[in-house]
């Protein structure tokens, strides 16, 4: 059966060390000035900069883009009234829900098209791509770009394994890939792990 082509960026689903999913959850602000929209499941990164909101102090993100050093993945936004969006619109100021635990283990699509990730492709580095989410479901449009596998240790993420589930159709052999099929990943390249440069 066919994979249905449909992101929805980076989810977690694990733990690198015990298996089950009980990764850390904080909170980080985006300030009004950035003008990207940030989505459930879009990876972030730290800007160096902070607010206070409610007297309290948060560190603000940004939408990470392919290559830079990821302090984690959005989770949540936080509702500031009854009628806020579920997502973070651009020129916002919202508070995002974060997983940045570095030995979390996320659920992600891969691109539809080109070369499909085989099984073979498990322990391999490999990018992501940022694309628009839905203003729909609030879900980031983030895939596994299939043209980046590689042993090279600067690629955003590493592949840890495929999704076993009746829903993932990974191909007819473990050499065989199949279309938009998930796998597991971690951040390869993670603001909390040691030898990255502070912000």
């Amino acid at each position: 059966m066919a994979n249905i082509n449909a992101p929805f960026g980076l989810r977690p689903a694990q733990n690198l060390g015990s298996g089950a999913y009980d990764a850390v959850i904080r909170q980080y602000s985006v300030p009004a000035s950035d003008g990207t929209a940030i989505y459930v499941g879009d990876p972030v990164k730290l800007v160096g900069t902070s607010q206070i909101i409610n007297g309290q102090v948060f560190a603000d993100v940004a939408q990470a883009a392919t290559g830079n050093v990821v302090v984690g993945v959005v989770v949540g936004v936080l509702a500031d009234t009854r009628d806020s969006l579920i997502y973070r619109a651009a020129s916002t100021q919202r508070v995002l829900l974060v997983c940045d635990d570095p030995n979390a283990v996320f659920e992600v699509q891969q691109v539809s098209g080109g070369t499909p990730l085989t099984a073979n492709d498990v322990g391999f580095n490999v990018n992501f791509v940022v694309a628009s989410g839905s203003t729909v479901t609030g879900a980031s449009g983030v895939t596994l770009d299939n043209t980046t596998e590689a042993t090279t240790n600067t690629l955003d993420l590493k592949i840890v394994g495929v999704v076993n589930r009746l829903d993932n159709d990974f191909g007819s052999a473990v050499g065989t890939g199949a279309d938009a099929s998930r796998f597991y990943v971690r951040i390869n390249r993670h603001q909390y792990v040691n030898q990255i440069a502070g912000v």
